[in-house]
């Protein structure tokens, strides 16, 4: 997880399941925030949990979206992928 121009939190996991990541999510990222994912099925409970959540689609070419035409891609996960 890394905040944009924020701080990188990495954990090696047991393994990769909604159990196993929400605890995480939980402890490090606020309630309400908007959390910019790939498509990965894990992802789908964050509205549940009390986040919001924006994916982009690797697996249709999409790597970046510009939502509101203003030439800046809002969601993208190429912060945490760069890292």
């Amino acid at each position: 997880m890394i905040q944009r121009g924020g701080e990188v939190v990495i954990r090696m996991l047991e393994n990769v399941q909604q159990r196993t990541i929400e605890p995480l999510i939980k402890a490090t990222i606020a309630l309400g925030t908007m959390v910019y994912t790939d498509e990965y099925a894990i992802y789908n409970p964050l509205p549940d949990w009390g986040y919001g959540h924006k994916t982009v689609c690797h697996g249709a070419g999409e790597c970046a979206r510009d939502e509101d035409g203003d030439g800046f891609c809002e969601v993208h996960v190429n912060t945490m992928e760069g890292f």
